[in-house]
């Protein structure tokens, strides 16, 4: 699907947002209400924020808008009485959402939640934009299996990842040499791990240059989030295991390397405002223009580049593990995090425990074999009921 989006054009892009009241579903919204004539919204979902679910669905006259917790549905329900805004609640009506005949999805439900939802818009066949990495870690090979039999389009969201589509050539991919993948650090990415023991929730969401939410940011602060986007990237693009590095760059303005045999190093640059990669994928293959700031490289003045530190992010290490190990390994990885950093956010864990559960749920786990979905599924329930049981303990 390749309709050009130029002013002109009398194609309009329907839309489906899953996840529209996080960060990535927000900036999604804020880019398509800027072009009214472009794009027009069919579904949005919600976990349980009910309120802004609604004010959107008016705002944008969705046809369907959901709530994932069943408990908010008759609050939804009666936020939008008086419309002729369909109304579900639950993973059954997530899917149904995500069913619906719109030319673009994007998938931003946060967790291996959204796995099933954002499968049913790649088994219709639309152009998804993945912003859910973990989609692709707990089922990767499962995943584009999908993408290619129902000839589906599955574009990067993540800045980094779409940074690499953005320059790398599919065309010649044996004439890569390496992809590289950058992070900011996070927040304590200069802290010790002595410093590190005592690290609040609060201190841990606060990102010094990306607004996300709260399980991302915990994520980006353990480095958790970049071991998930080196899974991510081994699915996203024809390299090796072994092809896949990662940097810390503070200034997260280089989003992304690709390097070539010739010695060649394409990157792509931008100021930190993810309207820039969900905008290349809402008009992809055209662009269009968005309020993120112009990058100014003179007032800059400087850009620093660091090997990651693998003793205090021991999450890099797991990740890269779970990696070459395979088969369930980055399913199981997945699911302790998500329960760890839930847990970490209540005060029932300190910021360090969140890698030693990760890691005690993987040893106990082993790794099998994926070999459908409803495996997937069994594998994510059992390690979440591990990890849980390391919680306090």
């Amino acid at each position: 699907m390749e309709a050009s989006l130029q002013p002109d054009n009398k194609k309009i892009r329907t839309v489906s947002v899953l996840g529209s009241t996080g960060s990535v579903g927000c900036n999604t919204l804020d880019l398509v209400q800027r072009y009214p004539d472009q794009f027009r919204v069919i579904a949005l979902t919600a976990n349980r924020n009910f309120k802004d679910l609604a004010e959107q669905a008016i705002r944008f006259n969705a046809r369907m808008a959901v709530v994932a917790d069943t408990e908010c549905y008759h609050q939804l329900k009666e936020a939008l009485s008086g419309t002729n805004i369909q109304v579900g609640a639950g993973p059954e009506a997530l899917i149904e959402a995500a069913s619906l005949p719109a030319d673009w999805v994007m998938a931003s439900i946060v967790g291996a939640a959204g796995l099933e939802p954002t499968l049913s818009a790649i088994r219709r066949g639309a152009i998804v934009a993945l912003a859910n990495k973990e989609c692709l870690v707990c089922a990767g090979d499962l995943v584009m299996k999908e993408v290619i039999e129902h000839n589906a389009t599955l574009l990067p969201v993540d800045s980094e990842h779409n940074a690499i589509f953005q320059v790398f050539d599919f065309e010649q991919p044996e004439k890569i040499s390496h992809v590289t993948l950058t992070a900011s650090g996070g927040p304590f990415y200069q802290m010790s791990l002595e410093q590190m023991a005592g690290v609040t929730p609060k201190q841990a969401v606060t990102h010094p240059n990306w607004d996300m939410g709260a399980k991302i940011s915990v994520d980006s602060a353990t480095m958790m989030n970049k071991g998930l986007e080196l899974i991510e990237a081994y699915h996203l693009f024809p390299v090796s295991k072994d092809k896949i590095e990662i940097i810390v760059h503070p200034q997260s303005v280089i989003h992304s390397m690709v390097s070539y045999v010739d010695g060649s190093v394409l990157a792509q640059l931008g100021s930190p405002d993810m309207r820039t990669p969900i905008s290349y994928t809402l008009a992809w293959p055209e662009r269009i223009g968005t309020p993120a700031k112009q990058l100014d490289l003179a007032h800059l003045g400087r850009l620093d580049f660091f090997e990651p530190d693998m003793a205090r992010f021991p999450a890099l290490k797991l990740a890269r593990e779970a990696l070459q190990t395979g088969g369930s390994a980055p399913t199981i990885l997945n699911a302790a995090n998500e329960i760890a950093v839930h847990a970490f956010l209540e005060g029932k864990i300190g910021f360090l425990d969140i890698s030693g559960i990760v890691e005690k749920t993987l040893e106990v786990m082993g790794s099998v074999e994926l070999k459908c979905l409803q495996t997937v599924l069994e594998i994510n329930q059992e390690a979440r009921r591990i990890s849980a049981g390391f919680i306090g303990n």
